[in-house]
């Protein structure tokens, strides 16, 4: 078979772009959006969070849920929907830059003490000592510096796996690397984006075939959401979804309601389902209606998202401006942004 000269040209863009990794600050960006998809998978994607080689270890993804509760808590950083699964986890998070530069000083370093030891002008500081002009401006460089790393998605990861990897490496009696050396990020441009990514991440236990309900669903945001007697901490940390009108446009809520968002998880695990899955039910959810998307890319993008999309995902004229900040002239997925999201 003879390849044109422009499909040449796209396998060599296509692999460029595989083999030549942007910079995250480029990937990254809140004047685009505030809204992103994060996986983290084991090195080799072994199953170094569950049963491996006749071992359990289980009981790894209550640490990771655990160290992404505190850290949740100190980072300007809202947590919409994760899944912790035995090799990876999955994040849909949104950075809330503008309540990080709304913290006084105090709250700062109270905040970045909470994960790191503080230098020891900073702990005079809080200590209302007397200081020079130097070391005050030694202090207000350090909050500057600590403010940004706090709404930092590449610093909440950081400080989300180091963690696990230096207490799995104890436990295992070994140094080297138990996460895969860098996280994967997708952009999400709209609304519309972010809620299709946080259903796909809170199905993926049952994607995966190890649940058959949000009730069984371990380890994800969906069971702790669904759950109306739950006390766990994890659903307090979760950014909640808005409870009435004047909240729908509130960056410190999800632009949905609660019950419709269970009730399309809820018809979109049937759907796709490995044991149960049939025919796409005529009984549209009414929060995909008013999404406007067809339920056939619905189900298709929760259930091969991650091979159909790359680095964002929204509709095609936003992704040809994020394309333009990359300097890229082609991105994997504007097909199919363009089918779903416009």
């Amino acid at each position: 078979m003879t390849l044109t000269f422009l499909q040449l040209n796209l396998m060599s863009t296509f692999s460029r772009e595989k083999i030549m990794p942007v910079p995250r600050k480029a990937l990254v960006s809140v004047d685009t959006t505030p809204s992103y998809h994060v996986v983290s998978r084991c090195v080799r994607r072994t199953f170094l969070c569950g049963t491996f080689e006749n071992k359990d270890f289980s009981h790894r993804r209550d640490w990771i849920e655990h160290r992404l509760k505190e850290i949740a808590k100190v980072f300007a950083i809202a947590v919409t929907s994760y899944a912790i699964m035995p090799n990876h986890y999955h994040l849909v998070v949104r950075i809330q830059r503008q309540q990080a530069k709304i913290w006084d000083s105090h709250e700062v370093i109270h905040r970045w003490k909470a994960l790191f030891h503080l230098p020891f002008l900073v702990e005079r500081f809080i200590n209302k000592d007397l200081m020079s002009d130097a070391e005050l401006d030694f202090v207000r460089a350090k909050v500057a510096l600590w403010r940004e790393r706090l709404y930092d998605l590449s610093w909440f990861m950081r400080c989300l796996n180091e963690k696990i990897a230096r207490m799995a490496n104890a436990e295992d009696g070994c140094t080297g690397h138990f996460w895969e050396s860098r996280f994967k990020s997708q952009a999400l441009l709209k609304d519309v984006a972010e809620i299709q990514l946080m259903i796909y991440v809170d199905l993926n236990p049952i994607r995966a075939g190890i649940a058959d309900s949000l009730e069984t669903s371990d380890f994800t945001s969906i069971q702790a959401r669904s759950d109306c007697n739950s006390t766990s901490p994890m659903k307090k940390l979760l950014l909640p979804f808005a409870g009435d009108s004047h909240q729908i446009n509130d960056p410190n809520h999800i632009s949905y309601n609660l019950i419709e968002y269970i009730q399309l998880v809820e018809w979109t695990g049937r759907q796709i389902n490995p044991n149960k899955r049939g025919y796409i039910s005529e009984d549209i959810p009414p929060l995909l209606a008013r999404l406007q998307m067809s339920p056939s890319i619905w189900l298709r993008n929760c259930s091969k998202l991650e091979r159909i999309y790359h680095r964002v995902i929204g509709p095609a004229a936003d992704i040809q401006q994020f394309c333009d900040k990359l300097k890229q002239k082609w991105l994997r997925g504007l097909t199919p942004c363009r089918e779903a999201f416009g």
